[in-house]
């Protein structure tokens, strides 16, 4: 794997080493010693998938209260997005700031998101399916967001969402 440190401090993009022959490729896409050389939480205990229908579908920006805090490493294996990341940690010298980038089935890229961020992305084709493995079990309870246009970001989305939910559309401003 190939880890290259994104704009935002601790979050990293992360390719694939393939090797392929005349079956096709095989590909490493987490292994815990390679994590903890760049200091990455590896311990996922949860994994998940979103499939959206539609291109132009707006998820998040979704994060858990510092409790229940979530690392993750996210990929797309179906289609394509386009992948937001907003560094929430006041401490961080990139605090505020946004990292977006586009993750499909064809580059086979993914997004490592540390605790303390938020994550959103919109997809850019139809079916397009998205892998989570998450560091904490969701809780309810500890579920947060921020509006996805929320000028104390400013963030460049490819397009104005086609479809979004409600609770997205209605997150307070962000105060901090």
């Amino acid at each position: 794997m190939i880890f290259t440190p994104s704009s935002l401090t601790g979050a990293y993009v992360i390719d694939l080493e393939i090797h392929e022959d005349e079956r096709g490729f095989f590909a490493r896409s987490c292994c815990v010693r390679e994590f903890v050389q760049y200091g990455l939480r590896s311990d996922f205990q949860q994994c998940s998938i979103s499939f959206n229908k539609h291109a132009g579908t707006l998820r998040g920006l979704h994060y858990q209260a510092a409790a229940h805090a979530e690392a993750k490493l996210v990929r797309v294996t179906h289609g394509a997005i386009y992948d937001v990341i907003v560094d929430l940690r006041p401490e961080s010298p990139t605090f505020k700031r946004w990292f977006a980038l586009e993750l499909t089935a064809q580059n086979r890229r993914q997004l490592y998101v540390p605790e303390g961020f938020a994550h959103g992305f919109q997809t850019l084709t139809e079916n397009s399916e998205v892998y989570y493995q998450i560091s904490d079990p969701y809780v309810p309870e500890s579920a947060r967001g921020l509006r996805w246009d929320d000028p104390a970001f400013g963030i460049r989305w490819p397009a104005g969402p086609r479809v979004i939910s409600d609770r997205d559309q209605q997150y307070p401003d962000f105060k901090g």
